[in-house]
Formats: structure tokens, C-alpha cells, sequence
């Protein structure tokens, strides 16, 4: 499944049919952050984030992280926060065929994958959490969200996006259960990002507060 058709239209829409592509969505040395001026950018702002919010849930899960960052600004979008939408369109412009495809074959592979940043927003050091979640190959629900609270370490703000992953795996579970008569061996297959990094992590942990108290 492939929007390309709808990639060139929206690039024609908001004038960067012929930017220059660049090779991702995000500009990681660049932190945006909301801004209280009186005035707004002269762009189309809001318009091109739902545009780009439409391709992301239909077929580009690749986006997902860069085009909810940028939603957090519409109410009062200033020219950083368009350049950051710029970026994404120059993004797609070189990934027009980028889409998804289901591989033949005969078992289920589900698998999910879940990962957060630390503090990425500077205003109120709230992490993002992201998941994704594999069948037969191709990702079948993806999702990037701003975390409600502050977490004190990298650790719990991935132990938050894992427990936003795992709320989604079982939905989904649940639900090919029902159309496929699976059995609960399909969600002993789904692999969750961080848990056995995490368990490795308490153990050092752990020898180490007994190196200290030896």
C-alpha cells in the first residue's frame, strides 16, 4: 500500500513539489518550543499538519513521531515551527514510493516494538512514548504520544511507553483471536522493545548496590 499519488498532491499543494529531499523526517539538532508571541507564521500551518496527519495514519507510520511533534504548536505556529513541517514534506519528497507491504506466509508473525525519549520537550521535560506492532511483516498500528507526566529517568519513561504498547497489543490481540481463531501463542511471539534491557539493568543495579554495601 503506497500513497504517492497523494504525496505529490499535498507537495503541490503547499508549494514544495520541487524542494530538495533530505534523507529524515526530524532535524534532531533542532528542539522547538512553544512560543507566546502576538503574532502567527504566514503559512498555511494547520491545513499542512492535517494533511500530513492523514498520510501518517493511512500508510506512514515513519512520520508519526515528526508530524505529532510538530501538531503540539498549531495553536500559535511560528516560522521555526513551519520550517519543522518543511522538513517533513522534504522528507517525503524523496520517499514518495515508502509505503506497506504484507509478506506471504503461513504463520502469524505479530510482533511489537516499543521506545521512548527522556525529556525531549524543553517547556515541561515530558518524554514521548512510541510503539509499533508488526503482522506478517508490515506494521498494522503505530502511534506517537506525549507522555502526561515527568519521568525521572529514561527507564520509567520507557516503562510508560511500554505499558501504552502493551494496552494496544492486547486490542489487537483480541481481536485477531476473533477473525483467526488464534490462540494465546500470538502474544508470546510479540517482542515489546525494552523489557529484557530493562531486566538487565536491575540485575546491574542490583550488584551494585551490593559492590556498595560490601
Amino acid at each position: 500500500m503506497c500513497q504517492r499519488r497523494y504525496v505529490d498532491d499535498i507537495l503541490k499543494r503547499f508549494g514544495m513539489d520541487e524542494c530538495k529531499a533530505v534523507v529524515s523526517p526530524v532535524d534532531i539538532s533542532t528542539r522547538l518550543i512553544s512560543s507566546d508571541a502576538a503574532t502567527k507564521v504566514n503559512a498555511p500551518f494547520r491545513e499542512a499538519v492535517g494533511a500530513l496527519m492523514h498520510l501518517m495514519t493511512a500508510t506512514r507510520p515513519d512520520i508519526a513521531y515528526a508530524v505529532g511533534y510538530v501538531s503540539r504548536f498549531m495553536e500559535n505556529p511560528q516560522e521555526e515551527h513551519w520550517v519543522a513541517v518543511k522538513r517533513i514534506f522534504r522528507y517525503l519528497q524523496g520517499t514518495k514510493t515508502h509505503g506497506i507491504c504484507f509478506k506471504p506466509g503461513d504463520n502469524i508473525d505479530f510482533r511489537g516494538y516499543s521506545d521512548a525519549d527522556w525529556a525531549g520537550d524543553l517547556a515541561d521535560r515530558k518524554s514521548t512514548s512510541g510503539y509499533t506492532f508488526m503482522l506478517m511483516g508490515a506494521p498494522v498500528s503505530w502511534g506517537s504520544k506525549k507522555q502526561s507526566s515527568v519521568s525521572l529517568s529514561t527507564s520509567e519513561a520507557e516503562y510508560i511507553a511500554l505499558s501504552l504498547a502493551i494496552q494496544e497489543g492486547k486490542w489487537i490481540h483480541r481481536l485477531l483471536c476473533e477473525i483467526l481463531a488464534a490462540t494465546n501463542e500470538l502474544m508470546e511471539g510479540m517482542d515489546l522493545g525494552h523489557e529484557a534491557c530493562m531486566r538487565r539493568r536491575e540485575g546491574r543495579r542490583r550488584r551494585w548496590d551490593r559492590s556498595e554495601d560490601t
